[in-house]
């Protein structure tokens, strides 16, 4: 009887080591790869705690809770650098330095979107005027509002926050 026990004992620790790894290992896999760039209809779900895991509590109150960060005080709304910029929870590609703009508002701010399938848009009502939100089509991230005072050719202005991006520099 006690050797049976012993046993469960066992296989519990186990289970219980191997989920922390698992863990720690899906947090070190936020690093993006080539199979980020169009998004492919599998959408990831996770709790709120197993998120509260995996970003920092400015990542988490920003795309789990629909923050804003203050204006200006984004590490990519002055960035000017070539690459591409990807979901900073799942690492799908959003948006391209090509489609950057200054646009005066203290966000990093696009014309377009890298592909029109790795963004969703919503109605939010939250400040009682209309606005359009822009989520991860993925993991359905909150990364910010598009607003129709762009610049042409698109007249869009995709204003993100850059807690919800991950810049990844080109390469060549």
């Amino acid at each position: 009887m006690k050797a049976i026990l012993l046993i469960m004992i066992a296989i519990v620790s186990i289970g219980a080591v191997l989920a922390v790894v698992g863990q720690r290992s899906e947090k070190v896999n936020k690093i993006v790869t080539s199979d980020d760039d169009i998004f492919d209809g599998k959408k990831i779900k996770r709790s709120d705690a197993e998120w509260k895991k995996l970003l920092t509590p400015a990542e988490f109150h920003v795309m789990r809770e629909k923050g804003t960060e203050r204006a200006y005080t984004g590490k990519l709304t002055d960035n000017h650098e070539k690459g591409v910029y990807a979901c900073a929870a799942c690492g799908l590609h959003l948006f391209s330095s090509k489609h950057k703009f200054d646009s005066g508002t203290g966000w990093p701010s696009f014309f377009q979107v890298l592909h029109r399938e790795n963004v969703d848009e919503e109605v939010d009502n939250l400040l009682g005027e209309t606005r359009t939100e822009v989520v991860c089509a993925r993991c359905g991230a909150h990364l910010g509002h598009v607003f129709d005072d762009g610049p042409e050719p698109t007249g869009l202005r995709y204003c993100m926050n850059s807690v919800s991006l991950k810049f990844i520099p080109t390469t060549k």
